[in-house]
């Protein structure tokens, strides 16, 4: 941990002269910006095998007509046509799991008070006038000026920025599963076939509004963190599968 902090700390040295007392905020966008090329590679194989998994989706609807009373036959169907093709049906999962690491560690850097027996001193870094350690709830606070107190804007700007972006995702997700629908079977083969699945087609267009939530509660260093990865996604997302 020590050693990671004293990496963010000599990266906003390098930044101070250009952002001042922001360096530090600079140097968590930089280092989100580094782990997002890292993970890159991943994203644009996840992005082939969607494009693989919605090629297959003539031959899962086929599955299911041939298979529509037999769910646990069908289930292993489709994991035979995926082995078969080649195409993880998990390996869109992989690009966030491995940015997971990178997240824990800028939370747990901004939440402590002391690294390796010293006093934390990124926790004296600000974003304009809102301190990276500090959390949403310390800016609604009497001494944070409240809402749209100079702390409060801060978060005001960093909730329109995820608020968009959700936005783009949730009308990107929507076509996107429009246009992937499967042939529709038997409404009791069907309900045998994906029970749970409805559900989780009604939240999934909705999941990157919960980054509202999870800007609102983490310390700012690791919202930024999540407000430049998500924005990232997006932007990457709909390059790789324009």
């Amino acid at each position: 941990m020590s050693v990671f902090a004293d990496l963010v700390q000599q990266l906003a040295d390098l930044l101070q002269p250009l952002f001042g007392a922001s360096a530090a905020a600079a140097a968590i966008v930089l280092f989100t910006a580094f782990v997002r090329l890292l993970v890159h590679p991943l994203s644009r194989a996840s992005a082939r095998g969607q494009k693989a998994r919605t090629e297959l989706q003539p031959k899962i609807a086929e599955l299911r007509k041939k298979h529509a009373k037999n769910p646990e036959r069908l289930q292993r169907a489709v994991l035979e046509l995926h082995a078969e093709e080649k195409v993880s049906p998990l390996a869109g999962c992989l690009p966030g799991l491995f940015q997971l690491p990178a997240f824990f560690l800028l939370y747990h850097l901004f939440s402590n008070t002391t690294i390796g027996g010293k006093a934390n001193e990124l926790l004296s870094h600000e974003l304009f006038a809102a301190p990276l350690g500090d959390r949403w709830a310390d800016a609604l606070t009497g001494a944070g000026g409240g809402v749209f107190g100079a702390a409060g804007v801060v978060y005001v700007g960093l909730f329109a920025i995820v608020a968009a972006v959700a936005t783009f995702n949730y009308r990107r997700t929507k076509r996107m599963m429009a246009a992937n629908s499967p042939v529709p079977v038997a409404p009791a083969a069907e309900g045998q076939q994906l029970a749970g699945l409805g559900a989780v087609t009604k939240v999934m267009p909705f999941m990157s509004f919960f980054t509202l939530f999870t800007v609102a509660v983490v310390p700012l260093a690791a919202a930024l963190y999540v407000v430049t990865s998500t924005t990232w996604s997006a932007v990457e997302r709909a390059v790789l599968y324009r």
